[in-house]
Formats: structure tokens, sequence, C-alpha cells
């Protein structure tokens, strides 16, 4: 009829869309990429298309040869990369009985898979699997002390970069990017301990 499979890694254009935030994190950072990047990766094209726009920044002159850490980060109800990785294999099996509450990494069998392990490797880098209860002390410690309603998935970025540190994969000396792709309006709000009176000031140090 006509139709044509915009789906991950279907088409040429995601990853030219996803090259955006690598441009975008370079020229932030005045040039000087971080010294690793922590990614929710479920389809991955956000890690591939990063990579790709890395490698043309440097053949435009603009950034030298040094690259970040790429890391994929999933949950653990749904790790398949990091089986993979974890195996030294080339391409992930489809991952089973997929669960997380990110929805957005919730993604058993990513066409890219190769790519994905490629760039990873390739980099140094690794991927690290957390579980929901993390996720969501991750999203509720960020909101608490940043301001920053993430998703589970960049939330999930947190609890990996926490887990990371404690294992020693990464260094407090090191700069590191944490990624959220989306914002926790997307899913419930949780249930709140207590209420603010908007009828009167707010005691910022109390919350009251």
């Amino acid at each position: 009829m006509g139709w044509f499979d915009i789906s991950t890694l279907k088409e040429p254009y995601r990853i030219e869309g996803k090259k955006t935030m690598g441009l975008e994190l370079a020229e932030q950072l005045n040039w000087q990429l971080p010294d690793t990047i922590f990614y929710p990766t479920g389809g991955g094209t956000g890690l591939i298309g990063m990579w790709k726009a890395f490698d043309e920044l440097e053949a435009i002159g603009w950034i030298d040869q040094r690259r970040p850490r790429m890391v994929a980060v999933q949950a653990m109800g749904c790790a398949p990369i990091v089986k993979a990785f974890d195996e030294g294999k080339d391409h992930a099996e489809l991952w089973q009985d997929a669960r997380t509450i990110a929805s957005g990494i919730r993604v058993p069998g990513a066409i890219g898979d190769f790519l994905i392990l490629d760039v990873v490797r390739k980099s140094g880098g690794f991927a690290i699997a957390v579980d929901d209860d993390a996720i969501i002390d991750a999203q509720t410690t960020v909101a608490t002390k940043d301001g920053l309603l993430m998703g589970p998935e960049g939330a999930a970025t947190f609890a990996a970069y926490l887990k990371a540190l404690n294992q020693g994969l990464v260094d407090v000396s090191e700069s590191a990017v944490l990624f959220n792709c989306g914002s926790g309006l997307k899913y419930p709000m949780p249930v709140a301990e207590q209420s603010i009176d908007i009828r009167k000031p707010i005691n910022y140090n109390t919350l009251e």
C-alpha cells in the first residue's frame, strides 16, 4: 500500500537525528567531550548516533580523536545488551519475559544490537544493568536534590552511575554525562506523603 517502515534502524533518518545529541553535547562542553557517557539503552540509536556524530566532528576538525567511554544502561528485567557484552558476544539473544518499570528501555531484542556492542567496546565502555528499586530510588534522589523529574529511563543512568562508582568502573574525578530521555510526567506520579497548602506561603526549609 506504499507504506514506509519508520521503526528503529529500519530507515536511515533516526540515526541522523540522534546525532544531534552528540553535536549539542560537544558544543555545550566547548568541544571537549566528557570522559564517560551513560545512556539508557533500548533500541540503542542514541549511542550509535552520538558515536557517528563524534567521528564526523573529528573529520571536520572540531574535536580531537579522544572519545568518551560509552555505557549502555539497561534494567535487570530486560538486559540483553548487558548479557551479550558480559559474554563477549556480537549479537544479543532475545530476552524472555522482559519486565521493568522503564518501558523506554524494555526492548527484548534490539535490531542494532551488534552496532551497540561495537560502539561500547570500541570506546572502552561497558554495559550495566540496575534493578527497578534502584531506578525508583534514583528518580526520587534526583527529584529531591536537583529538582529534575526524570523518567525511569533517565533515572536508570543515575542508578547505574552510582553502581559503577561502587564497583570502581568510574571515578569521581572523571567527567560523566547522564542522559535523560523522558519526563517523569509520562508516568503516574507517586503518592505524596504530605500536601502543600497553596493558600499560605511556603516554608522551603520544611516544605510546609
